[in-house]
């Protein structure tokens, strides 16, 4: 039944509330390698440190520009966990990161902090 649960969105079981951390960066690079490489290293980290998981990335279709999605139980200790990571990483230098302290609705708490700065 659970997979049904699913299917309908009914629940069964409480839902986790989590935090976010999404990151807006530019790009410019003419191909994906250096991201493809960025994310596996940010994946490994978190896994490693059980902060949460990588959702994945979006990239605008001439690689200007592009957003990172992670997710966890604190915004906070996620974003610690790969900034980093992140500081070494050159097109991460200006990126602005959106640490977002429960689910996507109004009045919770978001803070932005830039990269590199």
């Amino acid at each position: 039944m659970k997979f049904l649960d699913k299917l309908f969105g009914r629940s069964t079981e409480k839902e986790i509330v989590e935090h976010a951390v999404i990151i807006h960066f530019k790009y410019g690079k003419s191909q994906m390698d250096e991201l493809y490489k960025l994310r596996d290293t940010i994946e490994n980290r978190i896994k490693a440190q059980i902060l949460g998981e990588y959702d994945g990335h979006e990239i605008a279709t001439d690689l200007s520009d592009g957003y990172l999605y992670m997710y966890g139980p604190n915004a906070e200790h996620l974003f610690n966990g790969i900034k980093p990571i992140l500081d070494e990483t050159d097109f991460m230098q200006g990126a602005k990161a959106k640490l977002r302290f429960g689910p996507p609705e109004d009045g919770i708490k978001e803070i932005t902090i830039e990269i590199g700065k």
